[in-house]
């Protein structure tokens, strides 16, 4: 398994968000997680993703036991492991699409012209070839989003967390993204999580599992 949680569990004061789940995913595989709003979707998501610490359980991502990681360590094995897609794309509205894909692996210290490459490579994947230059305030909301995609791939993470990467967007839009999520994964063999309202999305997933109040149902 390239992801494996045991008996997560978080609570925020006395609200208990998540009961004890148990979650595992395997390499190249892509799992929706559905369930109404405050089921706990993002907050498990946020913690398979190390952006959040869980009040009990155990996480290992690609064999390693992250939860015992230092915050430098966890950072740095973040930025190389693993890469996220949220609903609202959050690129920096002052740099191009080029320079806001190079970030994160300017971030994991490669060289300049390696970063360059691997970005416009990504991006030309992405059918953003002729957009390299452009800045997000001079794109589409899904041409935004998936030059967000390209970012969160340049560093060939093992995992791809993605919340509601299609929520944003138009009929046409959202399911020419859907389709991008499997192709990429053909290509590169990321195993994908993605958190989704959408039962079209939830429906092409290799695995859909649905939370209720904490825990899987």
């Amino acid at each position: 398994m390239i992801i494996e949680a045991k008996n997560i569990e978080k609570s925020f004061g006395s609200l208990k968000v998540l009961k004890g789940i148990d979650f595992s995913a395997g390499k190249g595989e892509v799992v929706s997680i559905m369930g109404a709003s405050g089921a706990g979707k993002s907050t498990l998501l946020q913690i398979l993703g190390t952006l959040s610490t869980p009040d009990a359980g155990s996480l290992e991502i690609d064999g390693t036991d992250v939860l015992h990681l230092g915050s430098k360590e966890l950072s740095a094995f973040r930025n190389r492991k693993v890469g996220f897609v949220f609903q609202f794309h959050h690129l920096l509205p002052e740099f191009t699409s080029l320079e806001n894909v190079m970030i994160p692996a300017y971030i994991a210290g490669r060289p300049d012209k390696e970063a360059r490459e691997a970005a416009a490579a990504l991006l030309e994947e992405l059918g953003l070839k002729d957009r390299l230059t452009h800045k997000p305030s001079e794109l589409s909301g899904g041409e935004q989003q998936r030059v967000a995609i390209a970012r969160a791939l340049v560093n060939r993470p093992a995992i791809l967390f993605a919340d509601e990467p299609s929520g944003n967007l138009d009929s046409v839009t959202k399911a020419d993204l859907h389709q991008l999520f499997f192709r990429l994964r053909d290509k590169f063999g990321q195993t994908i999580i993605i958190v989704t309202h959408d039962p079209e999305l939830a429906a092409m997933c290799d695995r859909s599992l649905f939370m209720r109040d904490g825990l899987f149902v």
